[in-house]
């Protein structure tokens, strides 16, 4: 156990393989030319980088044809990733009155991807307001429970809640966002909240980054929704 924590350890430590996860972090599959830029990396070494994060079950490749496409090996990979940003991101004693990481980050802590879903400060203000409304509650440290009128607030919205036990696990999971250091949404949930805003052109994921943009239809819509000031 200790060897494989030394191992997964090492391969987060080399900050061209932390870039490329990090990229990673929006749930997309990208080809190693594009994580080579990422990186800032030749590509011979951003391949030995991607064979090693393979090999350590971080991530998985993908062939189509003569190209291959790296993702995330799976949520379990992007939980260890905003685990090790939150610890990173810590303020130091002096710091500590310091409420949000935002102003230094800019706008990736504005909004931006976290494998599937939306974080930073608007997915914050959207559990916020879910939770002042009673419509999602903290049910344990890792999970949110959803009260009947918050199913049906995300029903009317055309997000379907599922019922079954077996689903209820990962439905609507707590996940510590790292720069406002509160529980934004993920799980089943968030990701279609972020799925459902993006269709309705209110969200814009910038290709390059993790950056969300909010469009102006968007900022309307959200703040008659949720009564969310979408600066």
């Amino acid at each position: 156990m200790n060897d494989k924590l030394s191992s997964t350890a090492n391969l987060l430590g080399d900050p061209g393989r932390a870039a490329i996860l990090l990229r990673l972090m929006s749930g997309l599959a990208l080809p190693a030319g594009e994580l080579a830029v990422t990186a800032n990396v030749a590509p011979q070494t951003a391949s030995e980088h991607l064979a090693k994060l393979v090999e350590g079950r971080l991530l998985n490749v993908e062939r189509q044809g003569r190209h291959r496409y790296y993702r995330l090996a799976g949520a379990e990979v992007a939980d260890a990733v905003e685990a090790l940003l939150v610890l990173t991101a810590r303020p130091r004693v002096s710091d500590a009155g310091a409420a949000s990481l935002r102003p230094q980050v800019g706008s990736l802590g504005y909004a931006r991807t976290c494998y599937g879903h939306l974080a930073g400060w608007l997915s914050v203000q959207i559990v916020k307001k879910l939770e002042e409304r009673g419509m999602i509650n903290p049910y344990n440290a890792k999970a949110y429970s959803v009260a009947p009128s918050g199913r049906q607030w995300f029903e009317a919205i055309g997000v379907g809640v599922p019922s079954s036990a077996a689903a209820q696990k990962t439905l609507a999971v707590r996940c510590l966002d790292w720069t406002e250091r509160r529980h934004h949404l993920a799980g089943t949930l968030g990701c279609a909240i972020y799925k459902r805003f993006r269709e309705f052109g209110w969200l814009i994921p910038e290709r390059a980054t993790r950056v969300v943009r909010v469009t102006l239809e968007g900022r309307t819509q959200i703040s008659k929704l949720l009564g969310i000031a979408v600066g």
